[in-house]
């Protein structure tokens, strides 16, 4: 999954001008799970570079930059730390369009590791997205497979809303058996009375 989204960061910053990355340590070093590898050498510090330890101040600094044109992809490092930019990302982010009449819109992507399953402990193993469900005005997106996560976070991008992109860490590196191609997850198939829904977590737990 991590090739995965690295390589819709790089198609983007490739395609849109406007596309600029930021956060903590996603510059030089990457990211903490690698995410940004390699994309400030090819593109630029001007492009992708690195952010104060605020998370407030992220998504303030986003949401200035996309008011005045730009697209910005910010990371909140963990999700469990997403929340002192929660307010920017609700009552600013959100509801600026409808606020403006239109005028005005916020087309951020929040990158954020979210979930379990790395022994990361109570404040890197959090899944915050259902508070963020219920607000008018943001999207919430939450990959499952490399597959999946290449096309999502593309639309994000290109979305002139603000959405909070979830990447389920623990499946950053897999492991994955099924081809894309093989099933579509979450597919509902009727056969006569009768549904079928086939569905796929790496997060449930298995005795």
């Amino acid at each position: 999954m991590i090739q995965s989204l690295n390589s819709a960061l790089d198609n983007m910053l490739d395609s849109d001008p406007d596309v600029i990355i930021f956060g903590e340590d996603v510059g030089y070093f990457g990211g903490v799970f690698r995410t940004t590898d390699g994309l400030q050498e090819k593109h630029g510090s001007h492009r992708v570079f690195d952010s104060p330890l605020s998370e407030g101040g992220i998504a303030a600094t986003a949401f200035g930059m996309g008011l005045n044109g730009l697209r910005p992809v910010v990371e909140i490092q963990f999700a469990d730390y997403i929340f002192p930019a929660y307010d920017q990302i609700v009552n600013e982010m959100a509801k600026v369009r409808h606020r403006s009449g239109g005028e005005f819109w916020s087309p951020v992507t929040l990158r954020t590791p979210a979930g379990g399953g790395i022994r990361g402990g109570h404040h890197h193993s959090q899944s915050p997205e259902s508070q963020f469900t219920h607000t008018p005005g943001l999207k919430v997106v939450y990959c499952s497979t490399p597959y999946n996560a290449k096309g999502l976070l593309i639309s994000a991008i290109e979305s002139n809303d603000p959405v909070v992109f979830f990447e389920p860490k623990r499946c950053y590196r897999g492991p994955f058996y099924e081809t894309p191609t093989a099933y579509q997850p979450g597919l509902i198939t009727r056969r006569q009375k009768f549904r079928r829904v086939t569905t796929q977590s790496h997060l449930v737990r298995q005795d």
